[in-house]
């Protein structure tokens, strides 16, 4: 039953497709692995879409990139926009999560240079519907002050009147921290924030899934995420149930673990030890962690103090949240881990062991 709320979950997020363009050495595989925490074109699924564009999606299937690798200006860009024009066409009338959503155009600040049909290219991608955000990489940042010449070079980019989003702007980020010179990694944050500001609606779920940046946008989600199944919970209490039938909460708590794993962005491929830690929720026979787990939880609850009492619409709700704050805890946890230390974590049986210690730790309150 888990794994199959998890499939559901993972496929409501749907999927973020971002589009990457710059020439050769720009630094798009180091911007995509530091804002989504993996080299997509090296995990994904690459294919072909047009001349110059392949797109690869990510294992997990909420995230995809087209990218531009080799791209030059002139007749190779000319291609792909004529690609891109027939692709946009094409998924116009498809499901959100087919279109592309934001288009990344980087330029390494050294170069010093935007070409005339660097200039083209933008307005032809704004012309297709795109949202274009102009990108100069590898910017060097020494104790907080940008070097004066990037500044320069982006302010020159914004007097071109080119159609850049959100808000005009060309955005200066460095990927990669620079041990000798001593730039440190910054700009990472407001492209995020820009690629939010630019997306649809119903491909932000993907977005906060996928990024690795910004994790008070998971938590955020995840808020709402355990906010509606409190909801949910306390319909079931509204007329008291006995304690013995506590069980009918269980389908609510494992839709909810599974959305809260999904919006974090943990894998799906991964899902064993997820799976064998939602399966404490069907065989606990109360709520998650057992009858165990719920005597102990209800002496912090008004009115629940008793075992064997019924269920009140305020017990329910207050276990569902205890569960899946306990729950949210360890895939925080997870997300601190390097990647190979996670998937190590969640291949493993400490999902359960910290997902069990995380809810015999909880104080509840009402």
């Amino acid at each position: 039953m888990f794994e199959e709320k998890l499939r559901e979950a993972f496929s409501a997020l749907g999927c973020f497709n971002l589009a990457v363009f710059g020439k050769t050495g720009v630094g798009k595989s180091t911007l995509v692995n530091a804002i989504f925490g993996q080299d997509v074109a090296r995990t994904g699924v690459g294919s072909p879409v047009t001349r110059g564009l392949v797109y690869y999606r990510h294992p997990d299937g909420f995230l995809g990139v087209y990218d531009s690798e080799g791209f030059e200006t002139g007749t190779a860009g000319d291609a792909i926009v004529a690609g891109l024009r027939s692709l946009i066409a094409e998924h116009r009338t498809k499901a959100v999560d087919e279109q592309i959503h934001a288009a990344w155009y980087l330029v390494r600040w050294s170069d010093r240079r935007f070409e005339r049909g660097q200039e083209q290219f933008v307005r032809e991608l704004a012309d297709l519907g795109l949202p274009v955000i102009v990108v100069l990489t590898q910017v060097p940042n020494h104790d907080g002050e940008i070097h004066p010449e990037a500044l320069e070079f982006a302010r020159y980019i914004e007097s071109l009147d080119l159609p850049l989003s959100p808000h005009g702007r060309v955005v200066l980020t460095n990927a990669l921290e620079d041990r000798f010179s001593g730039s440190p990694v910054f700009g990472l944050t407001e492209l995020l924030d820009d690629t939010y500001a630019v997306i649809p609606a119903a491909a932000e779920a993907a977005l906060t899934a996928a990024q690795m940046l910004d994790v008070g946008r998971k938590k955020k989600a995840v808020a709402a995420i355990i906010n509606q199944a409190v909801v949910v919970a306390a319909g079931v209490g509204a007329t008291p149930i006995p304690f013995a039938d506590a069980a009918l909460l269980v389908p609510n708590q494992v839709t909810m673990i599974a959305r809260i794993t999904a919006a974090y962005g943990l894998p799906p491929s991964r899902s064993r030890a997820l799976a064998t830690a939602g399966s404490v929720v069907l065989t606990g026979g109360a709520t998650m962690a057992g009858r165990y787990a719920v005597t102990s939880l209800l002496k912090f609850v008004p009115g629940g103090a008793v075992a064997g009492s019924a269920i009140s619409a305020t017990v329910a709700g207050t276990l569902t949240k205890t569960v899946g704050h306990a729950w949210a805890r360890v895939c925080e946890y997870a997300l601190t881990l390097d990647d190979s230390s996670r998937m190590a974590f969640l291949d493993s049986p400490q999902v359960m062991e910290q997902f069990m210690r995380n809810l015999k730790d909880s104080k509840v309150r009402s």
